[in-house]
């Protein structure tokens, strides 16, 4: 059963709909998302930690969900914000709808409003602080102030909250088969947000995975004797964390294979030397072209991400491999001088196009390479 819900920015702008899911309030920064598919992966990706999705996209609700698409066993997502939620799924492989998943999973959503409207706000003026109440809890003005007292996300490090507390192992390849690894290849990866698909398509490609904890040390590490480092997405500023960019440096310092993805990305780059930077309001969907520098080649790409590596203050050893057909910002980077690389879109793809999975394959490739020169 939904209910008499309200939407406020924190410049004012607000939006009486209908919400679903729990029934409680959410802060956060809302982002629009592009994605014509795939919206129980986008919603269960921890990248979204603190933010609130809104789908461009005017239907959904329409597959359901089921228990296999979910990339992590949460929604870290605040709330989402919909055009017309439709509540009586048609797939075959539906095992629920979107109001029951969000209820189950204590977010809310709203839908019912022009996010039309509200897209074009945050083009204009950016990313904005914004807050989603049952409207029985808070009116305009109070929920207003509330989008207004959310500290925003620079300066925030949230890879910590959403890591995994423990190290697990992961030996399942992609849907719908998950075959076990045959690979001897042994990576370590870094979870400071990690995907399902992510790791399926690790082990798919390069070998067996054991995930650690977003501040597990390098010396731990090191006694695992890793074949290759892997430095997943997550959410938040990667500026704040320190203690993961001081274990990607001493990675770098032992010529140990590295593949970053998003937020691994930027870690990777920071580590480097560079600069990171928040833009007005990221990429965010599944239809984003990305060009290869050294190829030429056009990607359609699935992207995620709220901040960028800053072109002016990349060091001289390290060189941009892909860049955004939307605003030329950095997309992919290469060291000269060791063994490592990285992407900030998602390659895996989970949901959007599979154009740009080769990374995975480019990363056994780094590894043989490596391994060879011992």
């Amino acid at each position: 059963m939904s209910f008499p819900c309200i939407l406020a920015l924190e410049d004012g702008s607000t939006f009486v709909g209908h919400g679903i899911g729990a029934k409680k309030v959410a802060i956060g920064e809302i982002v629009f998302n592009t994605s014509m598919s795939g919206y129980q992966e986008i919603i269960t990706d921890p990248s979204y930690c603190k933010q609130i999705i809104t789908f461009t996209h005017p239907h959904i609700g329409n597959t359901g969900i089921n228990s296999e698409d979910n990339e992590s066993d949460n929604i870290y997502a605040e709330g989402v914000v919909i055009r017309n939620y439709i509540s009586q799924p048609s797939n075959y492989r539906s095992e629920e709808n979107l109001d029951d998943f969000l209820a189950r999973n204590n977010s809310i959503g709203i839908f019912g409003i022009d996010t039309r409207q509200l897209t074009i706000i945050l083009r204009e003026k950016g990313s904005l602080k914004a807050c989603i109440s049952p409207i029985d809890e808070n009116n305009e003005l109070s929920a207003i102030s509330l989008a207004k007292s959310f500290d925003g996300l620079e300066g925030m490090d949230l890879a910590k909250e959403v890591t995994t507390k423990s190290l697990y192992s992961w030996n399942e390849g992609i849907w719908p088969d998950f075959k076990e690894s045959k690979s001897k290849l042994h990576i370590v990866a870094y979870d400071y947000g990690i995907k399902k698909n992510i790791l399926r398509l690790l082990s798919e490609h390069v070998g067996k995975v054991t995930v650690v904890n977003a501040r597990c040390s390098f010396d731990e590490v090191l006694k695992m004797k890793p074949d290759g480092i892997f430095l997943s997405n997550g959410p938040g500023d990667p500026e704040p964390c320190d203690y993961a960019i001081e274990n990607i440096k001493r990675a770098l310092n032992e010529n140990i294979p590295i593949f970053g993805i998003c937020l691994g990305h930027q870690l990777l780059a920071l580590a480097g030397g560079a600069k990171t930077e928040k833009m007005k309001f990221g990429h965010h969907g599944a239809n984003h072209p990305v060009q290869s520098l050294n190829s030429k080649e056009v990607f359609i790409t699935s992207q995620n991400h709220g901040f960028a590596v800053n072109e002016d203050s990349l060091p001289n050893n390290i060189e941009i491999s892909h860049v955004s057909l939307f605003d030329q910002s950095i997309q992919g980077i290469s060291f000269k001088d060791r063994p490592a690389f990285s992407f900030q879109g998602h390659p895996e793809a989970s949901p959007g196009p599979q154009d740009i999975v080769s990374l995975f394959k480019q990363f056994k490739e780094m590894i043989d390479k490596n391994a060879k020169k011992k």
